[in-house]
């Protein structure tokens, strides 16, 4: 009787070019952030890679920041994709901010795939003394 010698790694191979053959799917993907604070004001920096303006969406709202929107699968006059590893689709990200903003004052800028949104921190109020009459 003649045993057949199993590689692992030709199985594993194997599986490789068939999950390669397959129509790619589509990814969901949420960018990356960094959330600092300074002395007066949050700044935010997300990655967003290849999204123009009109694609996000910002709004602050009762102490929170929230970004959103939506990374496009394929540019303009790609027929055909052989891969897709880079995430897309739509996303939505909150994130809270513990003292109050002015939101009249946010700013937001996008340069090279990088999204810097600075919102300024209100002024804390300071202590009054009170007469009493």
């Amino acid at each position: 009787m003649a045993f057949a010698s199993w590689d692992p790694l030709h199985d594993l191979l194997a599986i490789q070019q068939r999950l390669s053959r397959q129509e790619p799917e589509p990814a969901d993907w949420t960018p990356a952030v960094d959330l600092y604070e300074t002395a007066d004001r949050y700044v935010i920096v997300a990655e967003v890679p290849g999204m123009r303006q009109e694609d996000i969406h910002l709004e602050a709202h009762d102490g929170r920041l929230t970004l959103a929107g939506t990374r496009r699968p394929r540019p303009a006059g790609a027929e055909q994709y052989h891969r897709i590893e880079r995430g897309h689709g739509s996303f939505r990200r909150t994130f809270p901010l513990p003292h109050p903003v002015d939101a009249a004052r946010i700013t937001a800028d996008l340069r090279d795939g990088v999204l810097t949104v600075t919102c300024p921190k209100l002024p804390e109020a300071a202590a009054r003394h009170i007469q009493i009459s």
